[in-house]
């Protein structure tokens, strides 16, 4: 309530407060290369209203005065899958040491109850040290989930049998599985050259207590899936290596204006890390943002490509890669996290982003994305696509970081769509 109050009372203080800036952008004399740096002077955030609304007399902050990179909000949700959820979500974002070409290290954590009895705990971070000499990228969750599923592929049925109907599910009919869930992961990457870095790490998936007690019937995709390829239906662990290499011009890891990112690595399960079973898998990202407008970097147009693809082995059902199942689980919005999946996923969105107001306060997004992956009964990656779209609003929340609250509307296929509430970019 306190959010909304603050944001109808913006049309009053932000116009009255705020100049217009006559250029955006400045030069950085301590850097050789001239890297453009962000004047913030006329940027406002939810800071700048929380003191313009609640402390009018107290003098405005000094522009000289070092900000707080730190963000920290209430994580309320609703939805028939989890109920309604209560919790606390906060974002950090530092430049560590001197050298004014680091990258902005970030780092977040979340934690949140429901009252269908979800819980779900997380920290995350992705640290550059001073120079870029090293970047660490990591998270760790333990939850109690509850994951509706909709089945294998991109949504195509079958007239081979009855059981790979059931688990192509072309009329995508929820089923819900409950479980135990953890993770640990961490990346650790060196720079080899400027800007590109090789790295390696682990990941530890872990699911225990895995249930489907709404469904009488034991002929369901997850059960089918699970006993094909010799996944225990009650639990499982997936263990392995990660080996990357990484690229990045990004000028900011929360919102960039400009610049590309690009991960590829494989992923290498093994029996001996404590896997259920061996494989190996292939995953690419790639993202790229194109500035529409020099007075005004924050117009901006960005593509975003992501796949994982199964060279050899079997990876447990529910960590098939597949709508949300990117690293930070924003891809495919309007559709729920699992929606579409296979042993080979590819997904592409487009966005473009734009400023409403002149100080960035209030900023707006447009999207499209397409899906495809294959299946068990014939499908080929590739062949069938699955669209998806929406819009939204930003509210920019700490104009040091570009830190936005994200609210977006979204809508695909088979009835699918819902409303997204997150903090940063969806990518």
């Amino acid at each position: 309530m306190l959010l909304l109050f603050l944001l109808l009372c913006v049309c009053s203080q932000v116009y009255s407060q705020v100049p217009v800036p006559a250029d955006t952008l400045k030069i950085d004399s301590l850097n050789e290369a001239h890297r453009q740096v962000e004047d913030l002077s006329g940027q406002y955030d939810i800071g700048d209203l929380v003191r313009a609304v609640l402390f009018p007399k107290r003098p405005p902050v000094p522009k000289n005065r070092k900000s707080s990179g730190i963000i920290v909000v209430p994580n309320i949700a609703s939805n028939p899958t989890i109920g309604s959820q209560i919790g606390i979500k906060a974002v950090a974002g530092k430049k560590f040491g001197n050298d004014p070409n680091t990258l902005l290290s970030v780092g977040a954590t979340s934690a949140s109850i429901t009252t269908k009895g979800i819980i779900y705990f997380y920290i995350s971070h992705n640290i550059y040290t001073s120079g870029n000499k090293w970047n660490l990228q990591g998270s760790l969750v333990a939850a109690k989930t509850v994951t509706p599923d909709y089945g294998l592929g991109i949504g195509k049925g079958s007239d081979k049998s009855e059981t790979d109907n059931i688990l192509a599910n072309p009329g995508r009919t929820p089923r819900v599985l409950r479980a135990q869930f953890y993770n640990f992961r961490e990346k650790v990457y060196k720079e080899i050259k400027k800007n590109l870095f090789a790295g390696v790490g682990v990941s530890f998936d872990i699911r225990r207590k895995i249930d489907e007690r709404d469904t009488a019937n034991s002929l369901t995709p997850y059960n089918i899936y699970s006993d094909r390829h010799g996944f225990p239906r009650d639990h499982y662990m997936a263990n392995g290596l990660l080996f990357n290499v990484q690229y990045t011009t990004r000028d900011n890891q929360n919102r960039a204006y400009k610049g590309i990112y690009a991960d590829a690595g494989f992923r290498v399960n093994q029996t001996w890390m404590g896997s259920t079973k061996s494989a190996v898998q292939f995953t690419t990202d790639f993202r790229k943002y194109v500035g529409l407008s020099t007075r005004n970097p924050a117009h901006v147009i960005a593509f975003w490509n992501w796949g994982s693809y199964l060279v050899s082995g079997a990876v447990p059902y529910l960590e098939l890669p597949g709508t949300a199942k990117d690293p930070g689980s924003r891809s495919g919005r309007g559709y729920t996290v699992g929606y579409f999946k296979g042993t080979k996923y590819n997904y592409s969105e487009v966005e473009y982003r734009f400023p409403i107001l002149r100080n960035n306060f209030i900023s707006g997004v447009m999207f499209f994305h397409l899906q495809t992956a294959n299946d068990e009964i014939g499908t080929k990656l590739f062949q069938e696509w699955q669209p998806g779209g929406g819009g939204g609003l930003r509210i920019l929340f700490n104009k040091v970081t570009r830190t936005n609250l994200c609210l977006d509307y979204a809508w695909g296929k088979y009835g699918a769509k819902g409303f997204f509430l997150g903090l940063n970019e969806a990518f």
